[in-house]
């Protein structure tokens, strides 16, 4: 057999197959240690090469690439068997790309349980054409299998209707958990929290320490349960909510927030629109006050009286480095929601910028210091400060809903929010737009040198 994908799942998956007599050969390009008896290759082809059994291991975002290297390489008879967690689409195309190759079975296997905690004897949940002969080498593991046979895409489907459950109540509990920490009362929450579980502290600290360690595959998996519960008809308001949180925990070291952040700089806001469907872009209103302004940051949300700025300064003495400070300023042209001043004071905070459905003033002075502000108008009016007003909330702005950690673009173009989720696919999905882009432009360009 053949494993792709040699990071903790793989290496436990491979340690069953083996003690159940099974010759193990492996493959993953990154920088992963090898896990003991497997042979590792140095190429798709060559490791799953006369495998009778092949478990994609990888993650859901290269899973059909994944499979499209491999299929041209199966043996006739050979059961293809993706595990990662994705949406139905995608196992659809892993399936289509396994079906290039003769007598080639697929089977979607949905991990129903913790593989850390059970290795190979994790419940399943099996469905595709190869999903009975799956079926059969994970019950010869000791593994409980349910073999609903179907369609490609319905095992996975069933794991996300519980995912939308069991990565809620992970999400939850460390939310309440930073909530009480943050109290001075974190203790006294989790006694709270263990004391509803059947399993008490060891369910609390298996579901908070496995939601912060594999955030950011979780955030792959919460984001398709929204996108199964939308497509289905159930509004995902928990859902969506919970793969916020998980993206919110993937970026919590700073370095991959940093990166991430350092990944869109200088891709142009159009692109990244063009690339969501046009979908998030603020109205042509808010605009940049200062020529060749840019930012990129996570929200810090603000939402204000109109000509009011009391809340605003909360937000300011609040401000992490590298957040973008959006605020709901009701449209209102007639007082300036901040100037000069408070500009310094959130820029030596690290802000990066501010965006603002309603007026500022001091431009100038504003392009001097390089802090970049969009907004809907100028005023040299001041604000009132008597309140009221909220912040890290919910907001709109432009016409679009801005969360709390999303992520914020700007340029002279105008301001996109990207919901903190889909910050990674909207990056790809952006730099795909840009390399099309200057493709196109140096064919025109060639053409009328040509003439």
């Amino acid at each position: 057999m053949a494993i792709l994908g040699l990071g903790e799942a793989g290496s436990l998956y491979s340690a069953g197959f083996q003690a159940g007599g099974w010759q193990v050969n492996g493959f993953d390009p990154a920088d992963v240690a090898t896990p003991a008896g497997v042979d590792r290759f140095d190429s798709v082809a060559d490791a799953v090469r006369d495998a009778q059994l092949v478990l994609s291991l990888t993650n859901g975002k290269v899973a059909a690439r994944a499979a499209a290297d491999a299929a041209p390489h199966l043996s006739e008879g050979a059961v293809y068997v993706d595990m990662n967690s994705a949406s139905p689409a995608v196992k659809a195309q892993v399936a289509d790309a396994v079906s290039a190759a003769d007598g080639v079975l697929f089977a979607d296997v949905a991990v129903i349980g913790s593989v850390p905690a059970h290795g190979s004897k994790t419940a399943l949940v099996i469905s595709g054409s190869g999903s009975a002969r799956a079926a059969e080498f994970f019950a010869a593991l000791g593994a409980p299998v349910e073999d609903i046979a179907g369609r490609p895409g319905d095992a996975s489907r069933r794991k996300l209707l519980r995912s939308s459950f069991m990565k809620g109540l992970g999400a939850l509990i460390v939310e309440a958990t930073e909530a009480g920490r943050a109290s001075g009362a974190e203790q006294w929450v989790r006694d709270q929290i263990a004391a509803e579980l059947a399993d008490g502290y060891t369910g609390l600290d298996r579901l908070h320490s496995g939601t912060v360690k594999h955030a950011q595959r979780r955030a792959i998996e919460t984001v398709a349960s929204v996108d199964l519960l939308d497509e289905i008809g159930v509004a995902p308001v928990l859902a969506r909510a919970a793969a916020e949180v998980h993206q919110r925990l993937a970026d919590a070291d700073g370095r991959s927030n940093e990166e991430l952040l350092a990944a869109y700089a200088g891709l142009p806001v159009a692109n990244i629109g063009d690339g969501r469907g046009r979908m998030g872009m603020l109205d042509s209103g808010i605009r940049s006050l200062w020529k060749g302004a840019r930012a990129v940051g996570r929200a810090r949300t603000v939402w204000t009286r109109a000509g009011d700025n009391k809340v605003l300064h909360e937000a300011v003495a609040k401000v992490r480095p590298g957040e973008v400070i959006v605020i709901n300023g009701h449209g209102d042209l007639n007082r300036a929601l901040m100037g000069e001043l408070i500009a310094e004071r959130a820029r030596s905070s690290g802000c990066v910028g501010m965006v603002i459905d309603g007026a500022a003033r001091d431009i100038d002075a504003l392009a001097e210091i390089g802090f970049g502000v969009w907004a809907r108008a100028v005023s040299p009016a001041g604000p009132y400060k008597d309140g009221p007003g909220h912040i890290d909330i919910p907001v709109a702005v432009g016409g679009v809903v801005c969360n709390p950690g999303d992520l914020v673009v700007a340029d002279d173009d105008g301001v996109i929010v990207v919901p903190a989720a889909e910050a990674f696919t909207s990056l790809a999905a952006g730099r795909a737009v840009e390399a099309d882009e200057a493709q196109r432009r140096a064919a025109i360009v060639a053409a009328r040198s040509a003439s």
